[in-house]
């Protein structure tokens, strides 16, 4: 018996979740619920994030959380409550199953049937930004090693619970070498532990044409966060069925389970709501305890319901639908077909009772680190690169010389191209000298100098080298 962490919600959410429930219970789903309350009414009682204290330790006691949609007011600094929950909790796989439901339900892809795993922490949605000049604002894109290893390792671990063949991996590492390259290494590393499983690499910009054109042609694809947040919704409505879908967030410790769609408010108390896109996030949930048998028995009875029309009024068509059904209905059918599989929709088989093998992170030995030069950056506003080297070379060192110049990432100087337009955002980089090595004793008398030159340097980063090999960025032009 497993205790979950239940929360109804706002708007339609509680008759969808007592559908929920009653449609898993009814399957022999070995649970138990506690009941929190989070959404609306403990937002307008003056909690910004929409969630007491006491509901955030009955969620960390029990692990597993099935949420109903909840409605966030308008204005007024109100948190996302599935922001709070994915970065308090650590649920850094967001899991998005996209299958279509054809001839059920219209779509322009009838064969579709694929699993979109985003990362869900970091890469640009770190959130760290700065303005550094009057021209010029970064964010950074951060990408780790334990980061890439979870999502990449939970990838081949659902594909392998599912009875999955293939799974794809997405990055720009053709342009994002270090970022997006450490991503896509951590990937070929960790398949060749699968080698049952089938897999494969596409650029990001290709591989979503792709997958928008011939979504057939894959199977699982795991992706960094941002291009997993983009691909997600797309894949979602290419399925034509945005409103029957579930979403997983999964961590090392907890877990949470929902559908995809909102709270729709005017459609609340009537009977109406269609409850599968929160049964989609039960039975991701069921799946992710080691349930499966339960899981298999509820999603093939679920597919047999669309299958034979009954239908609530959201996908309800004529001449397709046989029977428009309210939520209490539609859920007593699902139940009617417990034990039963779908003939024209592909009926589903899990592995037996398997929970996904999940081992966490182990840091792997230090490699040797060793300091080889430093970006200098500097807010300067004018539009000549060989006077701003010029000036830069007041402020070398005996030990380190000035190498090159960029200016967003393009080479500037030496021997660059007049034509480039350049902004007030420079990279200056410092190396040694032939013979020579580098200390942070040399920054700093770098940054010294260049205090007392009177230029403006708005952040510096260390150049290094792990295990002999250069861990940093060229400039475009080299």
């Amino acid at each position: 018996m497993t205790k979950i962490t239940i929360a109804k919600g706002d708007g339609i959410g509680p008759e969808i979740m007592d559908a929920t429930l009653e449609i898993i219970l009814a399957a022999g789903a070995k649970i138990e619920t506690e009941e929190i309350e989070v959404g609306e009414k403990v937002y307008l009682s003056g909690n910004t994030s929409g969630i007491a204290p006491e509901a955030w330790d009955i969620i960390r006691r029990n692990k597993i959380f099935l949420k109903a949609p909840i409605t966030t007011p308008q204005g007024g600094g109100y948190k996302s409550l599935n922001v709070t929950t994915r970065k308090f909790l650590g649920l850094y796989s967001n899991v998005r199953p996209c299958m279509s439901l054809h001839p059920f339900v219209s779509t322009k892809h009838p064969v579709m049937d694929i699993v979109i795993i985003r990362e869900n922490e970091e890469d640009l949605y770190a959130g760290i930004e700065h303005q550094q000049t009057d021209e010029v604002v970064q964010c950074l894109k951060l990408i780790s090693r334990p980061g890439c290893e979870k999502i990449v390792r939970y990838a081949f671990e659902y594909a392998k619970q599912q009875n999955r063949k293939k799974v794809t991996c997405f990055t720009k590492d053709n342009i994002m070498k270090q970022t997006d390259g450490l991503f896509h290494q951590v990937f070929n590393e960790i398949a060749q532990e699968y080698p049952e499983i089938e897999n494969e690499h596409w650029i990001i910009d290709i591989g979503a044409a792709k997958m928008a054109d011939t979504p057939e042609a894959f199977d699982v694809i795991v992706m960094p966060n941002l291009y997993g947040d983009v691909l997600s919704d797309v894949a979602a409505q290419i399925t034509g069925s945005v409103g029957l879908a579930g979403s997983a967030n999964i961590g090392e410790e907890c877990a949470m389970f929902e559908a995809i769609h909102g709270s729709a408010p005017r459609r609340a108390g009537q009977n109406v709501a269609n409850p599968s896109g929160l049964l989609q996030g039960a039975i991701m949930m069921l799946n992710h305890i080691g349930q499966t048998d339960v899981a298999e028995k509820v999603q093939n009875a679920w597919l047999k319901t669309l299958e034979d029309g009954i239908h609530t009024y959201d996908i309800f068509k004529e001449g397709v639908s046989q029977e428009k059904v309210g939520t209490k209905e539609f859920a007593k059918a699902v139940i009617a077909n417990l034990g039963q599989k779908p003939r024209i929709l592909k009926p589903v088989a899990y592995a037996n009772n398997s929970a996904l093998n999940l081992p966490k992170y182990k840091r792997k030995p230090a490699a040797n680190k060793e300091l080889v030069g430093v970006d200098v950056f500097v807010h300067w506003a004018g539009d000549d690169p060989n006077e701003l080297a010029t000036k830069i070379k007041t402020i070398e060192s005996e030990a380190i010389k000035l190498s090159m110049i960029t200016n967003r990432g393009i080479k500037v100087w030496p021997d660059g191209f007049k034509e480039t337009f350049c902004t007030d955002h420079w990279r200056c980089r410092f190396k040694p000298v032939e013979g020579a090595t580098i200390s942070k004793n040399n920054i700093i008398e770098i940054l010294t100098n260049a205090l007392g030159e009177n230029i403006d340097t708005i952040k510096t980063e260390n150049l290094y080298a792990f295990d002999g090999k250069p861990a940093y960025s060229l400039g475009q032009g080299q």
